[in-house]
């Protein structure tokens, strides 16, 4: 038993761990650069991309454009180019990863009623790439043992040979028949720093819940695919309900600066 904690340290000294703090206050170790997160993404989505339809529908695409750009420009580093495209899916889902990727899956067009419902999920899935949580997954899966091919294949600077590795490690583990999917800490992580990412962009955060709700009227007691590892619909939106008076003030200060309002398209 003892030699355990020896090879754990080991195995942290060897990988160049580096131990720091969420967006919110809770432990990570991330064990890979910024560089080699985003290099996973970038593989990963064009993975996604060779695999799914992508959307010719232009009045579709600009409308969720719109919307992930108002998210993007309130971020730390608005500066970076974001990838944003449209799937024509049934899937209730969408996806953001490292790099300043975006996928969003026309099924979740049914259910996102509106602008402001669109980027909850939007605001909720970027939260995820800014609070590192790609990088904490690949290194968890690094440091359990269950990720160690994942890990050779990502310190490689070559060719990708395991896309599918990745994209289980980034949280796309369903879409390739691989689950490693966030935590509940971070999904619900993702839910505060979502709901504010949105207020600060000039969406209105009361939609957030109305968009849960909506959420858990679809695929019956379980929910759509995107719910499945998620808190339950009842806690996510007694947590959301309580944060209304911390993000209502960033939405009032923000939605008159909002230029372009984002039009649903039928």
């Amino acid at each position: 038993m003892k030699l355990l904690p020896v090879l754990f340290l080991s195995t942290l000294a060897l990988t160049g761990c580096v131990t720091t703090e969420s967006p919110t206050g809770r432990n990570q170790i991330l064990l890979f650069s910024s560089q080699e997160i985003d290099q996973m993404g970038a593989s990963s989505f064009d993975q996604i991309k060779k695999q799914e339809k992508v959307s010719q529908d232009p009045k579709l695409n600009a409308y969720v454009d719109c919307v992930a750009n108002r998210i993007t420009s309130v971020l730390p580093k608005s500066n970076l180019p974001w990838d944003v495209v449209v799937f024509e899916s049934d899937q209730v889902n969408a996806f953001a990863l490292p790099g300043g990727h975006i996928g969003v899956y026309t099924g979740l067009l049914k259910v996102a009623a509106n602008e402001d419902q669109l980027a909850t999920v939007i605001g909720h899935e970027v939260a995820h790439v800014l609070a590192n949580h790609s990088n904490e997954q690949v290194s968890r899966a690094k440091l359990t043992g269950t990720g160690m091919q994942l890990a050779d294949v990502a310190l490689g600077a070559g060719g990708v040979s395991n896309k599918d590795l990745y994209m289980a490690a980034l949280g796309l583990g369903t879409q390739v028949g691989f689950i490693l999917p966030y935590g509940r800490e971070q999904e619900s992580e993702a839910d505060v720093m979502g709901v504010e990412l949105m207020a600060r962009a000039g969406f209105d955060p009361s939609q957030s819940m109305v968009l849960w709700q909506n959420m858990a009227k679809q695929g019956g007691e379980q929910g759509p695919e995107l719910l499945s590892t998620h808190p339950s619909h009842g806690h996510r939106i007694d947590e959301l309900t309580q944060m209304q008076s911390q993000v209502m003030p960033l939405y009032q200060a923000s939605k008159g600066q909002v230029q372009n309002r984002c039009q649903k398209t039928k």
